[in-house]
């Protein structure tokens, strides 16, 4: 089969897309044929060396939209043919991949394999951080950054489901209309606008419940000066940089929070995953949560496709399709 390996860690460049062996499922595993593989920035990281996985050469890309084709022994949780969905399994960006059966989430009747990948592990991300790392309440004052991508139009859809009141950042006015038909009450151009004086001024001086960062090292400092008394800075990803190192008294006015939160400890075992993922695609499905897919590319341009998430020159979700 052809699958996108990186054989050392480098640029998009790195990635190779090459023949591989065919998977052969062991006890748990299934054999998914994959459809559709999501972008996501977790594997830039992976591709640079930063995030920890297998040993090179590694097989980029952590989630998938396609149909079982085979299966080890000991699965009760799918078979073969089910048409399935998964993210935080390593081997994505393939045409065949091996992934542990308790991961796998069957598809909604109607929900396409392109919806599915998509979804599903930034609309579990958005869940757990509205949901669980702060649990947003009507009223309640928001930021989200990076209000255009994929992960800022679905947690602030959500966001706004819940009552809350959404301030996004972003680059452009297009991005910014973006933003706004989502649900957002106030898209800031970060590229025009000083946005930690914007929602300064827009709260009367009180700042935010909560901000939900996933751009990190050029928006931490100024997100953390917009939270208000007992406010919650979630950090759950660094598009532009790791944060530099922290002290911890910046956090003493207001009594604020900080948490570095990731995806595998809010899905830790198959009833949660199910309980997460069951609630995105079903809002996929019924229609009350949209997704924007911005581009699809061939398997085999994965390095175009790192090369235009990196530049933020895309909008929504990114997909290779094999």
């Amino acid at each position: 089969m052809k699958a996108v390996q990186i054989n050392d860690f480098g640029g998009p460049e790195a990635m190779k897309y090459q023949d591989v062996a065919d998977p052969t499922p062991g006890e748990s595993e299934a054999v998914v044929r994959i459809q559709a593989a999501g972008v996501n920035y977790t594997d830039v990281y992976s591709r640079a060396g930063i995030n920890p996985g297998p040993p090179l050469p590694r097989t980029i890309g952590v989630e998938g939209a396609g149909v079982v084709a085979a299966l080890g022994s000991g699965v009760s949780e799918v078979s073969v043919g089910d048409e399935v969905v998964y993210c935080s399994v390593n081997g994505s960006y393939a045409e065949q991949a091996l992934v542990p059966a308790w991961r796998l989430i069957k598809r909604p009747a109607g929900l396409d394999a392109k919806a599915g990948a998509a979804g599903m592990l930034q609309g579990m991300t958005a869940h757990y951080l509205c949901n669980s790392t702060y649990a947003v309440q009507p009223g309640d004052r928001v930021i989200v950054h990076a209000g255009a991508g994929g992960m800022g139009l679905i947690l602030t859809q959500m966001i706004k489901n819940m009552g809350g009141y959404v301030f996004t950042t972003v680059s452009t006015e297009e991005k910014a209309q973006m933003s706004r038909e989502a649900g957002a009450d106030h898209a800031i151009i970060y590229t025009q606008e000083d946005f930690a004086e914007v929602v300064k001024d827009a709260t009367g001086g009180e700042g935010v419940q909560v901000v939900y960062d996933g751009v990190g090292k050029t928006t931490f400092n100024q997100s953390v000066s917009c939270l208000g008394r007992r406010g919650v800075m979630a950090l759950y990803g660094a598009a532009s940089g790791n944060v530099d190192p922290v002290d911890p008294r910046m956090f003493a006015a207001g009594s604020l929070y900080l948490t570095r939160p990731g995806l595998g400890d809010y899905t830790v075992d198959r009833a949660e995953l199910e309980q997460r993922a069951g609630d995105v695609l079903g809002w996929v499905a019924d229609g009350s949560l949209k997704l924007h897919i911005g581009h699809e590319l061939p398997l085999s341009d994965a390095p175009e496709a790192h090369r235009l998430l990196e530049s933020r020159a895309t909008t929504g979700k990114l997909l290779l399709i094999p």
